[in-house]
């Protein structure tokens, strides 16, 4: 979603910082190109080895440190970054910025990017109704600067009321907004499938495929991104099903998706089918278990394996296949005992048994 985006994420000395661990996770996640700065007091509450290895970037702390001696790293991170997070914003920091101070190596980034910049505040509720803050934050929004507002609720120092950092996910999705302007699906619906559907055999048995689901998540995601309204119509799938999609049928069989898609058909703009159906349907399903040679005939096509090896439904094969992964020892092995399970039919195993029964015979005669 942000694959060659840099996003600059600047972290202030708040006890919220442990939320902007999250932030870094979930933008990397995103394809994001993530570069952190912090303040000397954010480090006190995280360290930066943590966001080092969210990132996998090195995090920028000192002003004055000279790792890369051939470029000024404040103004080539403000260069790099297509958007800035401030995360938490702390009263201290957002009052610096709103009055252009430059005295360390965040607020020297800060002021040095022409990228979009996000502001999440996080402090007491008191501080953050205090008028001079309220002033700053008014400020910057007149400059253009983007907030996501602070939720309201209980406070680490056990108040009660707006100050609590935003939570990631809302932070995280601002971040999208902003970088992804484009809203080309906007009063538009869309229908998409994703993920496989069964068929059951018997009481035991299905039909299926190894279908994740993944693609038509990621569609489904896509689509909201650019303004769409989703349904998903949903098979068996191991892929989350995102809570941005609006609306979301589960399916297990391919005539349950059909009649899904066809139920919804008429209310959507655009169809998308991501999903992947069974391939073969069984003309019947018991509810118990059936043997293996009265289930071979039950499919309305003929199985691949035998398509392949041009074996007839008489054939004189009749072993039954060994569990998959597994290679089951033969019973006449030298290394095997007469308990090992082999993978030979019951009519060849009582014909091995007496073969078996005679050698033993002729060695006590």
């Amino acid at each position: 979603m942000l694959e060659h985006r840099c996003v600059l994420v600047v972290v202030t000395g708040g006890i919220a910082c442990y939320k902007a661990c999250e932030v870094v996770s979930s933008l990397r996640k995103a394809g994001a190109d993530v570069r952190v700065v912090m303040t000397e007091n954010a480090t006190k509450f995280v360290s930066p080895l943590t966001f080092e290895t969210l990132s996998n970037n090195p995090v920028a702390v000192d002003t004055f440190r000279r790792d890369t001696p051939w470029e000024v790293e404040h103004v080539s991170l403000a260069k790099r970054a297509d958007i800035a997070v401030v995360v938490p914003a702390t009263a201290n920091v957002i009052g610096k910025m709103a009055c252009g101070i430059a005295d360390d190596m965040a607020t020297t980034t800060l002021l040095a990017v022409k990228a979009p910049i996000v502001v999440c505040p996080a402090m007491n509720v008191n501080m953050y109704e205090n008028e001079a803050v309220r002033d700053n934050i008014a400020l910057l929004k007149k400059r253009g600067f983007l907030f996501v507002e602070a939720d309201e609720g209980f406070l680490a120092c056990g108040d009660v009321g707006k100050g609590r950092l935003a939570a990631p996910a809302v932070i995280v999705q601002k971040v999208v907004d902003t970088l992804m302007p484009v809203r080309d699906y906007c009063g538009k619906r869309v229908l998409v499938t994703a993920g496989a559907t069964r068929e059951d055999v018997d009481g035991i048995r299905f039909l299926s495929n190894y279908s994740s689901g993944k693609m038509g998540v990621e569609i489904a995601k896509a689509v909201k991104d650019r303004g769409g309204e989703v349904t998903l119509v949903a098979g068996c799938m191991t892929a989350p099903v995102p809570d941005c999609v609006d609306k979301v049928v589960r399916v297990t069989s391919t005539q349950q998706m059909y009649d899904a898609v066809m139920r919804e058909y008429s209310a959507c703009d655009v169809i998308i089918k991501a999903a992947a159906p069974a391939d073969n349907r069984p003309k019947r399903c018991w509810t118990t278990r059936r043997s293996r040679r009265r289930s071979t005939s039950n499919s309305s096509k003929i199985p691949t394996s035998r398509r392949r090896s041009g074996r007839s439904k008489g054939s004189a094969n009749s072993s039954c296949s060994a569990p998959r992964g597994k290679n089951l020892p033969s019973a006449l092995s030298p290394n095997s005992s007469p308990k090992t399970p082999t993978s030979s039919s019951p009519t060849t195993c009582r014909s091995r048994g007496r073969a078996l029964t005679r050698i033993q015979t002729s060695r006590r005669s």
